[in-house]
Parts: C-alpha cells; structure tokens; sequence
C-alpha cells in the first residue's frame, strides 16, 4: 500500500513539472505610458477561462505583437499611431517567474509599425511600417536584444482610391512554409509583394524572381497566412471585404479564388481586419470591423478554394487581431473599440464558435498571440 501511495505521489510530481501551460498575450493602444499596454493572461485549456498573469507598463501603443520560436520573447510594434515616431520593442517572458521584461527597442525605420513577424531561427525580425509604406530587418541576439536594422526598404507607389492609397501601406510581413520567401501584403499599392530571404546572409532581403502579385484594384490587401499543408495562401482585403486565394509553390501565387467575407446585406464601408487558418486545415476564420463586428467562417475544400460556413458575433466593437490556440479548441477575438477579450469554444466538424465564460477587459486591446508552454 505505501509502494502504491509513493508512486502515486511520484507521479504527481511528474505530471506537475511537466504540466503544459497555455498563455495568451495582448497589445493594446495605451496611448498613456502610465498605464498597462502589455498583458499575460494563462487560457485554461479544458474550460477557456483567462486568468492574468502579469502586465507591463512605460511602453506607448503596443499594438502587434509575436512570440519568439523558443518562447522566450516577446515582440511588439511600439510607439504605433505616434506622430514622427515607431519603435520596435523585446520582452523576455519568464512562465515560471510569471514576469515580463522589456529588454530592448529600435527604431522602426518608418512612421506605424503595424506588423511584425520572427523567423523560425530566432536570428530576424522583419516588421512592416503602415503610414511610410516600408519594412526593415533586423538581427536579434540569443538573449532576445533586437540590434540595429540592417535593410530598410520604402516603398511609394498607390492604387486608385486617393483617400487610402496616395502611397504604399504595408501591411503584414509573413514567411512562407520553407522560410525561402516573405509576404508582404500593401494595402497602398493593392501587391502582395515578394522578396527572398536568406537567412545566412548579413543582408537577407534579397529581389524575388516574382517581385509582387497584383491584387483587385482598390481592395487593400492586409493580412496573409498559408494553409498548414503549405500548399495554399490567403489574403484579407480590408477595402474590399473579401479572402482571395492562391495556390502556392516556390514563392509564386497563383489565383484560385476570391470570396466575400460579409454577407449580402453589406455592400460597402468594409473593415475587414485578419485571416487565420484552423491548424487541422479544415476551416479559415476572417474578422470584420466597421458595420459588422464579427467573425466569417469558411470551410477548405480539397483544393483550397472556401465555401461560407457562417458569421460569429464578436460580442464587441472593431475585432482588429484574434487568433486560435496551437491545438485549435479555442478562438480568442480582441475588440479594439469596446476594450473587451472574448473566448468562443471551436467545434471541430462545423467550424463553428460559441462564446465561453466572461468578456476581459483590456482598454483599446488590439492583438492576441498565444503559446503553448
């Protein structure tokens, strides 16, 4: 009986230490430095409760953000909507300790860092600046210190609508599956342009045989992510309130499809914000801001083309960023104009969401990354 109770309790211990944790992280537009910007919440796995975990305050708009490949750290676009200012920053997170600590900013080569993406290496960073239309690259050492950009490319051309796109907006940057190439959707310029990226060099950057995939004029391509298998692409167009796809090898897109994220009720003023795709690659989500507020559900068929499923309240104004948890249970969605967090429980066979527990509230919370650790 005691052999039975001291395996028993062996056990525990064991299951203890190696217990998984699963954190959600949250930028937000704290347009005061003496307010918290930067929060950690753990995301209960079986039920989908938020729990805080830790914030940070003095940092000023960190609007996006994104966890380093080991976990370690914490990218984010500060200083976002600041005028003749952009900065990008690094955390170290610590899940044992529980704590956040800001340990490095640069410059962000450009006025509104809005996006910015990690390679799997861990040894660059590349951040897209919306108002000025540019990227920049930098290196970032094994203790997460963000160093000094070493390209920084602007771009000036726009599209047809004068009142959004007198210039390039870049929106989003994205590696593809193999890490060879980098998206870059401009809202601007109606491209989703295109660069090589090789990793081993002091200047990665480098031109694509294909410099840019031409989008529908005056759709403002935005957010870009590939399906797990690596074989599609989609794009969503905050202009024009659709998901365009494209069938994807060796750096090239090629159009499949284009499909309204809105139902017919709708027929201008769209906002439509981020795309994500289910990590079983069954279902791809897209939010709506504006008249909308809500989530449109699409199912993937064989070839990657999407047929509507339906439309999810987000229960809040103006989802600028969500996202789903690595295991695909939960869908977290930001509401950057009510200030809330909402939880909607995934179902698996439909695609469909319902809302779980109780709404967090973060004021002016913009994006939401999550771990699992």
């Amino acid at each position: 009986m005691k052999n039975i109770l001291s395996l028993i309790i062996i056990f525990s211990c064991l299951f203890k230490i190696h217990a998984q944790h699963t954190y959600a992280f949250f930028g937000s537009f704290n347009r005061d430095k003496d307010t918290e910007g930067l929060y950690v919440y753990e995301l209960d796995a079986l039920s989908g409760k938020l729990s805080k975990v830790t914030s940070i305050k003095g940092i000023l708009n960190p609007s996006f953000l994104t966890v380093s490949p080991n976990g370690k750290y914490v990218f984010a676009c500060t200083e976002s909507k600041t005028k003749n200012g952009g900065s990008v920053s690094s955390f170290a997170f610590d899940p044992e300790r529980k704590s956040l600590t800001l340990i490095s900013k640069q410059k962000s080569g450009g006025e509104n860092p809005v996006y910015l993406t990690v390679h799997q290496n861990g040894k660059w960073l590349v951040n897209g600046n919306y108002t000025e239309g540019s990227i920049s690259v930098y290196p970032v050492s094994e203790n997460g210190q963000i160093q000094p950009y070493v390209q920084n490319f602007q771009f000036t051309e726009g599209s047809i609508d004068p009142n959004r796109q007198a210039r390039a907006h870049i929106h989003s940057t994205v590696f593809s599956p193999d890490l060879n190439y980098i998206f870059l959707p401009d809202l601007g310029a109606d491209k989703i342009r295109t660069y090589r990226f090789k990793s081993e060099e002091e200047q990665p950057l480098q031109p694509a045989t294909i410099p840019f995939t031409a989008t529908v004029p005056g759709s403002g391509p935005r957010h870009f992510t590939f399906h797990p298998n690596g074989k599609f692409a989609y794009c969503i167009e905050e202009m024009g309130g659709a998901v365009s796809v494209y069938s994807y090898d060796n750096g090239k897109l090629d159009y499949l499809q284009r499909i309204d994220t809105h139902s017919e009720k709708y027929r201008e003023d769209f906002e439509s914000s981020d795309v994500h795709v289910s990590p079983d690659g069954r279902f791809l989500y897209a939010s709506n801001r504006g008249n909308e507020n809500n989530i449109a559900i699409f199912s993937i068929r064989d070839d990657g083309t999407l047929k509507t499923v339906g439309y999810q309240s987000t229960k809040g104004k103006h989802p600028r960023v969500f996202n789903l948890d690595p295991e695909g249970k939960f869908l977290i969605a930001t509401n950057a104009g009510t200030g809330t967090v909402v939880v909607f429980r995934r179902n698996p066979d439909t695609g469909l969401l319902k809302k779980v527990g109780r709404k967090i509230k973060i004021k002016s919370v913009s994006c939401v990354e999550i771990r699992k650790y």
